[in-house]
């Protein structure tokens, strides 16, 4: 847990010391988000701090590198590919914040950067149902390549749809990391797995980054984490689910109670990510409903319905 504790910490301090950074290059580039009818602040915002979160887990998994306990989690490929298709997620976003990309583009820019995850190691092979005649689903490269690559893009656009209020999406990441991470390291803990694990890692070092940066981005916001942070988040979020639905031997548990450890790596980020799930359905059939492009933007997300409720912004994103 100490080790755990100083990753966290690495990824939160690297985080806020770079933000500010970050912040005046993105007033140099004119990576600011002007205000728009569907927005909530008032004044134009410098955008891009998924830059300086990417920075804080690069630097966090470097020191995990040095750590004796953590040096187990690199035996396997999953951490790399977790840092290697953030940074190229983290890069999209970059052009998104600055140039405003189309839907489409954005699209496949998610689609590339999943598929260099799973080459790299993070992939869905098998699935435990607690359903009578059912039990574990194994796939194939054929069937866990495109579930895999569907289920993180269905996260980074969920995160993504929810980014509209200062620190409100820093903090259900926050939230869902930490949630994440208590349940990787206790499934360590009695005896199922190592508590050295590429998910726990992975979500230790993303809670640290977004409690790292929550101080310059809650309300007033002195900066946005734009497409560069929600997507690198989303992609995290994904790869630490996916690892950990694949870590637990079936044959491990002797007792119907006790094959509850191997649903919960389904249900926990469906529990924790419910209201940006949510959310992202709403839009979707909100907006086709309308006859419109399930991405185009309008002002009815769950964040502007607790707005137009009376909540203040501070409390909008509290609750």
């Amino acid at each position: 847990m100490r080790e755990y504790a100083v990753v966290l910490l690495t990824a939160a301090l690297v985080t806020y010391l770079a933000t500010p950074v970050v912040r005046l290059g993105a007033v140099r580039m004119r990576m600011m988000a002007a205000p728009r009818e569907r927005d909530v602040h008032v004044i134009p915002t410098p955008r891009g701090g998924g830059v300086a979160m990417y920075l804080g887990v690069a630097a966090a998994v470097l020191v995990a590198t040095r750590l004796p306990a953590l040096q187990r989690t690199f035996e396997e490929p999953q951490t790399i590919a977790v840092l290697v298709a953030g940074g190229l997620i983290s890069a999209l976003g970059v052009l998104d914040d600055r140039w405003g990309l189309d839907a489409l583009t954005k699209l496949t820019g998610q689609i590339a950067a999943a598929g260099v995850m799973v080459l790299l190691g993070v992939q869905l092979s098998y699935v435990f149902l607690p359903v009578a005649d059912i039990g574990t689903l194994t796939f194939g490269p054929s069937i866990g390549v495109p579930l895999t690559i569907l289920f993180t893009v269905l996260i980074v656009n969920a995160l993504n749809f929810i980014d509209g209020l200062d620190g409100l999406a820093a903090g259900v990441s926050a939230i869902a990391a930490l949630a994440f991470f208590a349940y990787s390291y206790n499934l360590g803990l009695v005896g199922y797995e190592d508590v050295a694990s590429a998910p726990a890692l992975v979500t230790a070092v993303l809670a640290g980054a977004c409690l790292g940066f929550l101080p310059h981005n809650f309300s007033p916001a002195r900066i946005f984490m734009g497409d560069s942070g929600s997507m690198l988040v989303g992609l995290m979020l994904s790869a630490a689910a996916v690892t950990a639905i694949g870590r637990v031997d079936p044959q491990s548990f002797d007792s119907a109670a006790s094959l509850l450890p191997l649903a919960l790596p389904l249900l926990v980020p469906i529990a924790v990510l419910f209201i940006p799930f949510v959310d992202l359905l709403m839009a979707v059939v909100r907006r086709s409903l309308r006859g419109r492009s399930p991405f185009s933007p309008d002002k009815m997300h769950l964040h502007h319905r607790l707005l137009a409720l009376g909540h203040s912004h501070r409390s909008a994103v509290l609750v």
